[in-house]
């Protein structure tokens, strides 16, 4: 099979990763042997090939927005299925936190395309126990941002608490923003986007936000609540002055630039609060698919052959495309 590795984490622009042709993986027991038929490609994934997250697995293959077909079925999943490989791979069970069912912070988590072999690849594996059943109506391209930008958009919105009518502040309009907005809207919020680039603001609008401008900009009405998704620490202070009394920021990133000095009076004081955001649990993936079953989500795509990898994510570090970039083998 042809699969990417990142060879030196580094600039994307230098060539961090390399493409070659290597063994189809073999699941170990418990796991599926799928066949990629799609693989969102993540600000994440970024983050790992550019060294901003640590080397946890050296010359990992990214990639963990994976829509496939099982080739070698296990637990309930027979080969022809269709499945998605998320972010969270395996979480120990018997910690404190997996006890109370906050799998999502569990300290022996493990993670797709970063502790495991994800998604840029013809083939992969996935522990049966962390494979997701996808909803109908959706393509493969459709589906793959789903898979993460759409679960971590889900679990940030939980995070920020929006009340219901509410009004929220997105900043940064990409993958990961531009279906939460949705999910927001079909909810009963009022959203505001604060984003760079007019495409994406041009995409805000089109997906029914009450208004875009820029990352900076005051949004036109005070917040109930605030989701940061572009990694950008400098917006901390501009999201949490921009809040209501009482409001909620949530940090929906892994990987977020250092934060300014912030002023207690002007950004904190009156109950407001920042919230950060770790992964998922696997309950609620399955909440936001069966979300995405009954409330039909636009999935703006930009398909990219595999075999372009590296380009698709130097587009993204470069913001040239709005929406989600997916590869296609």
């Amino acid at each position: 099979m042809r699969a990417w590795r990142v060879a030196a984490p580094g600039p994307v622009d230098g060539g961090p990763m390399r493409s070659g042709i290597e063994p189809v993986p073999a699941p170990a027991e418990g796991e599926l042997l799928v066949r990629v038929l799609a693989c969102g490609v993540c600000r994440t994934d970024l983050h790992v090939v550019e060294g901003d997250l640590p080397v946890h697995r050296a010359g990992v293959v990214p990639g963990h927005e994976v829509v496939a077909e099982v080739v070698t079925g296990a637990d309930g999943f027979a080969p022809g299925d269709r499945v998605g490989i998320p972010w969270l791979r395996h979480t120990c069970g018997i910690c404190r936190y997996c006890r109370r069912g906050a799998e999502n912070l569990c300290p022996n988590s493990l993670y797709t395309g970063w502790d495991a072999d994800g998604g840029y690849a013809e083939y992969a594996t996935v522990p049966a126990d962390f494979a997701l059943r996808l909803p109908s109506g959706y393509s493969d391209e459709e589906l793959a941002p789903l898979l993460c930008a759409g679960i971590i958009g889900f679990h940030a919105l939980v995070r920020a608490e929006v009340p219901e009518g509410g009004v929220l502040g997105i900043y940064g309009f990409g993958g990961s923003a531009h279906l939460t907005a949705q999910v927001a809207a079909a909810r009963g919020a009022r959203v505001h986007v604060m984003t760079r680039g007019a495409a994406a603001r041009e995409l805000a609008l089109e997906l029914g936000a009450a208004s875009a401008r820029e990352a900076a900009d005051r949004p036109p009405e005070p917040l109930d609540a605030a989701i940061l998704f572009a990694p950008a620490g400098e917006l901390v202070p501009v999201a949490l002055e921009a809040l209501d009394a009482g409001g909620t920021l949530a940090l929906a990133g892994i990987h977020l630039t250092d934060t300014p000095p912030l002023n207690y009076q002007r950004h904190l004081f009156r109950e407001r609060q920042i919230r950060s955001v770790t992964s998922n649990t696997r309950a609620q993936a399955r909440e936001f698919l069966a979300f995405a079953e009954q409330h039909r989500l636009q999935v703006r795509t930009h398909r990219y052959h595999l075999d372009t990898a590296d380009r698709a994510l130097g587009d993204l570090a470069h913001g040239r495309f709005d929406g989600a970039a997916v590869l296609v083998p």
